[in-house]
């Protein structure tokens, strides 16, 4: 047994705050843990980053909402 996803999922996470601090307040907190989780789904699923979100933004409806593609994948 490993903790190897586990790990890389914080990994990112630990490389921004070594380089730039941490954030001054909960609020930026919990907005950098919110698109930090976001960002690690869409890539797990092989969903452009930026792209979901200028589809969430601009209420495009082209992309899934991201729980259809937790439920669905094997």
């Amino acid at each position: 047994l490993h903790n190897n996803l586990s790990e890389s999922d914080i990994r990112e996470f630990v490389k921004r705050r070594k380089i730039s601090g941490c954030t001054k307040s909960d609020n930026g907190r919990d907005s950098l843990d919110t698109f930090l989780s976001l960002k690690k789904t869409c890539q797990r699923h092989g969903i452009s980053f930026w792209h979901y979100l200028e589809d969430r933004i601009k209420k495009l409806g082209k992309i899934p909402q991201l729980c259809e593609f937790i439920v669905n994948s094997p």
